[in-house]
């Protein structure tokens, strides 16, 4: 078998055998074949696609590169839940899984990323909670979702290895923007962390990597394919990213709205997504029917139930409990910054992407992996699309430890919400279902 060959057959358009899939991950991971034939490869892929038969063969083939997550140990079905990422949707994993779903008999072993660019990461959030473990043993994690029904904590560094090297293929080659090739790193990821049941949030609109509900589609529906092609259950929720999710950019800013939602004092957007998400994951978790689980997560919030089962994570994984009651224990930047309306009327959009960039130059995320972060710095959203402002009044607070990088950050901001006299029309967070 020759990579010259699989190359011509690919630009042919004609499917690739699951061997010569397997072939290619397998000599490209081991270094057998060189950068320059991959990356041709890569190509004809982003012009002819992939079939639903050969995208579910590289997926499996990129998680059996690296180490495998056996949950089998665990009671029941045990369900992830994943986001492509947007600007405060990710602080859902922290309300959705653990929390309402935990709390309702699911079984929730996640293993979550770190932000880089204008979204955010779970592993940032948590690591703002003083003295949390986002690193645990594999046996500890299992018994940790057995006991309490949850655990989340960062992906092992040995997961999918053959996804690290062609992402960093893709990214200096012009092949990141394929649909086949973004859903097999995303799921690639989520075959090797062992879950059996699979929740997508498929982000839409400004603040998304998917711009158009077209493009989103077409993720979700290859993100589903891949993980019935494996024998996993999966189903994606496309949720609108055309405005931050939440009035909380940031670390621990986002931490304390997290509390707050699972104290039934959240943001309504924020609670009414992540309600309909963890019913989601009950289906998936074959617990209920959907109406019956809408209902149980609505009574495991109302409850405190939920909110019970965030303190226990935290307990079991060494954080401080006491930040459930006392929200000073998650710092926030001294140094506060007021953007103000520049007239009477209502915000009418919000270029969500350059909200994030300006949480990110504040020092709330990271411009390379790996890098610095402030956990206290960010953004809360006073005013967002769709509502009305008085010319002065505060539409958003910016925080952060470093006075000096303030002014660039407000720039960016404002220059982020256009104004208006009209009321706009602002869409329900939940798109379209795919499965």
């Amino acid at each position: 078998m020759r990579m010259y060959d699989i190359i011509l057959k690919k630009r042919a358009n004609v499917p690739l055998t699951d061997e010569e899939i397997r072939f290619v991950i397998d000599g490209y991971v081991k270094g057998d074949i060189p950068d320059y034939q991959v990356s041709a490869l890569l190509m004809t892929i982003v012009f002819n696609g992939m079939s639903a038969r050969e995208l579910g063969t590289l997926t499996l083939a990129m998680a059996q590169s690296g180490h495998m997550v056996d949950l089998s140990s665990i009671d029941g079905i045990t369900v992830d839940k994943h986001s492509t990422g947007g600007v405060g949707g990710d602080k859902t994993t922290l309300i959705i899984g653990p929390p309402l779903v935990a709390a309702c008999g699911g079984k929730v072993a996640k293993m979550s990323g770190r932000g880089l660019g204008h979204t955010g990461g779970t592993i940032d959030k948590m690591e703002s909670i003083p003295n949390l473990k986002v690193s645990l043993e594999q046996d500890d994690f299992i018994n940790q979702v057995n006991r309490i029904g949850l655990a989340v904590i960062g992906q092992s560094e040995g997961l999918a290895p053959a996804d690290k090297k062609l992402y960093a293929l893709r990214d200096v080659t012009g092949t990141v923007d394929s649909i086949p090739l973004i859903a097999s790193s995303v799921m690639s990821k989520k075959l090797a962390s062992g879950a059996q049941a699979i929740l997508l949030d498929v982000k839409v609109g400004s603040g998304a990597f998917m711009k158009t509900i077209d493009d989103a589609r077409a993720l979700a529906k290859a993100m589903v394919d891949i993980g019935t092609e494996n024998g996993r259950s999966v189903k994606a929720v496309l949720t609108d990213m055309d405005r931050p999710l939440g009035h909380a950019i940031g670390n621990a800013l986002e931490i304390r709205e997290v509390i707050d939602t699972l104290k039934g004092r959240g943001p309504q957007d924020l609670t009414h997504e992540c309600l309909i998400m963890a019913a989601h994951m009950l289906v998936l978790s074959h617990i209920c029917d959907y109406e019956t689980a809408l209902s149980r997560v609505q009574d495991a919030l109302d409850s405190g139930e939920a909110l019970e089962r965030l303190r226990l994570m935290i307990e079991a994984q060494g954080g401080n409990i006491h930040v459930i009651n006392d929200e000073s224990l998650l710092a926030i930047g001294k140094f506060t910054y007021d953007v103000t309306a520049p007239q009477d009327g209502y915000i009418i959009h919000m270029n969500t992407e350059q909200c994030g960039i300006a949480s990110v130059m504040l020092g709330a995320g990271r411009t390379v992996k790996d890098g610095p972060i402030d956990y206290s710095a960010g953004i809360v959203m006073h005013k967002k699309t769709g509502d009305s402002v008085i010319c002065g009044e505060s539409v958003a607070t910016l925080y952060t430890s470093d006075e000096s990088l303030i002014p660039n950050a407000a720039k960016t901001y404002v220059e982020a919400i256009t104004f208006g006299t009209t009321a706009p029309t602002v869409v329900d967070t939940i798109l379209d279902i795919v499965e």
